[in-house]
């Protein structure tokens, strides 16, 4: 049985980075504790910090300090093995990574990166680091510019190596392949490798493989006039400008990156209207060289222009500035959370996660982690894959999450709106998605927009709506949209970060209605606090429920606590605990949780209670020390809405808990609101969840 994996290589950019990061993500949804460790680290001359290690205790905020993440700095080894003391080398190695080991249920160990001086030595190395640690391997061969008999050999040759030294691989990893490679390669490693093997071939990706703007800026050293905010572009190509403006347009390519002397005005405003045009591909960033700078009308024109793109001024000339350019090196960094996604999700796309779950050994923690639970969302989503609309089509944060779920492959999506308003947006917001993949429908000109009508006029005329008011509604998103749910042309709805809660759930309430059984609809948030995930119920419908309403409330959120694999233990909130309390609002509760015990006496739930019994086992024990509930509750159901929305917010607030919701429960198909204030994270999780809903159906 292991705790360890190590991640190794001998070559050079090999892209390791995307399985230290994939893998970390994986084992942060089956245990709590991750470690990470480098035994020999790269440090930058800026930051003095190896800028890998840095992004993964950043993003996965594992909590670990830097100075325990690794042994030595890689001019430290390199005066080990000049002096002949490797031994001396793998000996602190070893007992520095046992002091991090006992803290974690599982480590991650990336081996050394083979670039500088020295790097003759570090295959040795690795393979010694890996047999003392006792730490099976993940061994990644990059195909860059390999034919693909090359990046076979290196993968059997690799392979070899560490078996004859009796370290165990338990998955290779060829990366970069090039495209028209992958299939020869999988084919040919598949027929030599052992049936057991773990295989991966992952093909070149540019989102991976070629630079921001902010990492060419950096790597010439350059400084940044205009558009900080766009600092993320990718650069996929770049062009000079030393031609007359018409035919330099004719060299534009997506994503690309212009280079020209200042003084080229022409050029700089050319290619400012090019990336607004939807006409010409998007444009990544401007590089003036030379030590030049535009003019001041040029200036001042730039400056009033709505969208600018990253501008940075260098002091060489053109012809040394663009060598440099094509020898800067991407970086994941930890503030290039799109990056960090795309190399999660590639590692998720074509290694075989549950073959290497099989033969990882991990340890599950007590309850769940709100990283746990996140992983466990994204999922069960993957695993059936549902259409969600999302009706406001014209908000930008809804555009950056459809971007990411799209990315993600988790659901499908269709946004309501005008099709080429929405397509300007895309790529005003550089959004590099296929809007090709997401179904974009204007309702008013849509094929289902008199079906929609007759539907709703046959739905509703009983409460006097005339088949005149019907076509006036069904131009309302929020009408059009559930609509589309009621009808089976999507599976849910994501709405409310520009409508109010009554604006997105009415047209619910009026045809999609509750479920049999079901006369109360609420709703649950998913509290993820720093240790674990609570269900809040309900935070955002009910005003002021009676206690039958609380107690169907209560069963409802116990319901979706189960589905969502929380075990619920429901704590039924009020300003006393127990018998000590009297009063009318105290009384509601004890008899909302009388109902609850008579109706699911398979239920563990205990009320009246305080919060801090609820949650604080040492306040539990005192205050209801015979409780299954007291001091370990996993379902908050609050007494009234005033209650419930402001405690809620003010645990997100106080503690930085991650708040995924609110989720509408009983409704007959999933309809589920937004707050106007919400985050892209908001509309992220929360359609993820309304999909997991949509299974159900």
């Amino acid at each position: 049985m292991t705790k360890t994996i190590f991640i190794a290589t001998a070559e050079p950019y090999s892209g390791k980075s995307i399985v230290a990061l994939g893998l970390v993500n994986m084992l942060l949804g089956k245990a709590q504790r991750i470690g990470y460790f480098k035994p020999i680290v790269n440090h930058t001359e800026i930051q003095k910090r190896d800028v890998h290690i840095q992004t993964i205790i950043d993003h996965f905020n594992l909590g670990i300090n830097y100075e325990d993440t690794y042994a030595f700095s890689r001019e430290e080894a390199l005066r080990h093995i000049e002096s002949e003391t490797e031994g001396q080398m793998i000996d602190t190695i070893i007992s520095k990574f046992k002091k991090l080991e006992e803290s974690y249920d599982f480590t991650v160990v990336e081996g050394s990166d083979f670039i500088g001086d020295g790097a003759a030595f570090e295959f040795e190395a690795n393979v010694s680091i890996a047999k003392n640690l006792s730490a099976p391997a993940i061994i990644v061969v990059p195909g860059e510019g390999k034919s693909t008999a090359q990046v076979v050999n290196s993968v059997l040759t690799l392979l070899r190596n560490f078996e004859s030294r009796e370290v165990q691989v338990l998955a290779i990893v060829a990366n970069k392949v090039k495209a028209e490679q992958v299939n020869d390669v999988r084919e040919l490693l598949t027929a030599q490798l052992p049936a057991e093997a773990i295989l991966a071939v992952i093909p070149a990706d540019k989102g991976l493989q070629n630079p921001t703007m902010k990492e060419i800026c950096q790597g010439l050293n350059g400084k940044l006039l205009f558009g900080e905010e766009f600092l993320s572009n990718q650069v996929d190509n770049f062009v000079t400008g030393a031609m007359n403006l018409p035919h330099f347009l004719n060299h534009l390519k997506e994503n690309v990156l212009i280079v020209t002397p200042g003084d080229r005005g022409d050029i700089i405003i050319g290619s400012l209207q090019a990336n607004l045009s939807t006409s010409y591909p998007k444009v990544a960033g401007i590089v003036l060289t030379a030590g030049t700078l535009p003019e001041e009308p040029i200036t001042r024109l730039i400056n009033g222009l709505q969208t600018i793109v990253p501008i940075v001024s260098v002091s060489s000339g053109t012809f040394q500035t663009t060598t440099e350019i094509a020898a800067i090196r991407p970086r994941i960094t930890s503030d290039n959370n799109k990056k960090i996604q795309l190399a999660i999700d590639t590692f998720d796309r074509y290694v075989d996660v549950q073959a290497l779950d099989e033969k990882i050994v991990t340890f599950k923690s007590e309850g769940i982690t709100p990283h746990m639970f996140q992983y466990q969302l994204s999922k069960w989503a993957k695993s059936q894959t549902k259409n969600i609309v999302l009706p406001e089509g014209d908000d930008d944060r809804v555009l950056k999450a459809a971007a990411r779920l799209v990315a993600q492959d988790i659901v499908k999506i269709t946004i309501l709106g005008n099709p080429n308003e929405i397509a300007a947006s895309a790529k005003r917001l550089g959004l590099n998605f296929d809007l090709s993949k997401i179904r974009i429908i204007d309702p008013a000109n849509s094929e289902y927009y008199d079906d929609y009508v007759e539907t709703l006029f046959e739905l509703r005329k009983s409460k006097n709506v005339t088949l005149e008011m019907a076509r006036d509604l069904m131009t309302d998103v929020s009408y059009f949209g559930t609509m589309m749910v009621f009808k089976g042309h999507a599976d849910g709805m994501v709405s409310g970060a520009v409508h109010t809660t009554q604006h997105t759930i009415r047209p619910a309430l009026q045809f999609v209605k509750t479920k049999p059984g079901i006369s109360t609809v609420s709703s649950v948030f998913f509290m993820c606090l720093p240790d674990r995930v609570s269900v809040f119920g309900d935070c955002a419908v009910n005003p002021n429920p009676t206690a039958e309403q609380l107690a169907e409330i209560a069963i409802s959120s116990a319901e979706t606590s189960q589905r969502f694999g929380i075990e619920p233990r429901i704590a039924m909130l009020s300003y006393s605990s127990g018998t000590s309390g009297v009063g009318e609002d105290v009384e509601k509760v004890r008899r909302a949780t009388e109902i609850v015990k008579l109706t699911r006496p398979d239920l563990k739930v205990e009320g009246p209670i305080q919060y801090d019994a609820a949650v604080d086992p040492e306040v539990g024990r005192q205050k209801l020390p015979n409780s299954e509930v007291a001091g370990q509750a996993s379902v908050l159901i609050f007494p009234d809405l005033n209650t419930g929305n402001n405690t809620y917010k003010a645990v997100q607030r106080e503690t930085g808990a991650l708040a995924i919701g609110p989720m509408l429960q009983g409704l007959n198909k999933p309809v589920n609101d937004l707050s106007r204030g919400c985050t892209v994270d908001d509309i992220f999780n929360t359609v993820i969840i309304t999909a997991i809903q949509a299974q159900e159906q």
